[in-house]
């Protein structure tokens, strides 16, 4: 009988937790082994190993377009920006800008932030801001919204996301839209998918933004905003019409404009 199968079954799991995708051996080797728990063991360890594989696809599919960017010998530096928040009826919109390092492998798993639990944006939020070469968060509040409208507000957060960078960038992604700056740009139809840098910047506006409502929730309690985080929710709604509108409504927004009364 061969060594393996003469181990415990939380010996074979001690095993399979730190084996390497590279070294396949043990799996063959217990695969004769007659206990059904060994059985469950192996094929949930093959599913992680499978899970790995399609996150690395993903992962070397999203550094794609920056990497044919940099192609070009005069591209260094490329700045991923996205906003949050364009929807809701109250609170800013918040836009990041995240310039990535050559080495992104630590970032296998990034993705558009509304694909993610809140527990792995955290985590990535986390992880973005050790390996970033550089990034920014630029806020715009509902009195600015007013003013300028929601896209120009979004517009003009992306822009001082970048015009705060300290390391200018050569190369500028954006998620579906486009912003006044000199600095060469692509605007990319669900970027967030499609480009790591993108993706990353989507994570930290998320989760910025996420912490704004949430404190927000605190001052107005009535409102749920650690909820619906501002969004139009039934509940939002409801709270509207018996409190009125707070003052980080927007009051150019249909719903809070047939609000009649100021919150007290």
């Amino acid at each position: 009988m061969d060594i393996e199968t003469k181990l415990t079954v939380a010996q074979i799991k001690s095993k399979l937790d730190v084996m390497s995708e590279n070294n396949l051996q043990l799996l063959d080797k217990l695969k004769d082994d007659p206990r059904k728990s060994v059985h469950k063991l192996v094929e949930n360890k093959k599913k992680l190993i499978e899970k790995g594989k399609l996150l690395l696809k993903d992962h070397e599919e999203r550094l794609s377009i920056e990497r044919m960017l940099k192609k070009n010998p005069t591209i260094q530096y490329i700045a991923g920006i996205d906003e949050v928040g364009r929807g809701p009826l109250a609170g800013p919109v918040v836009a990041a800008a995240v310039i990535l390092p050559e080495d992104c492998s630590r970032l296998i798993g990034v993705n558009d932030s509304k694909q993610l639990s809140f527990a792995k944006r955290k985590e990535f939020d986390q992880l973005i801001r050790e390996v970033a070469v550089e990034y920014t968060i630029a806020v715009v509040d509902s009195q600015a919204i007013d003013r300028l409208n929601i896209y120009e507000a979004t517009r003009h957060a992306m822009l001082e996301s970048v015009r705060q960078l300290n390391v200018t960038p050569d190369f500028l992604l954006l998620d579906a839209m486009k912003i006044n700056s000199e600095v060469a740009q692509k605007s990319i139809i669900k970027g967030d998918q499609k480009s790591l840098s993108i993706a990353a910047a989507s994570i930290i506006a998320k989760v910025y933004r996420d912490e704004m409502m949430m404190a927000y929730a605190q001052m107005y309690p009535e409102f749920g905003f650690d909820k619906h985080m501002g969004y139009g929710t039934k509940q939002h709604l409801e709270a509207l019409k018996t409190y009125g509108f707070t003052p980080i409504h927007r009051q150019s927004f249909s719903p809070v404009t047939n609000t009649l009364k100021e919150y007290k």
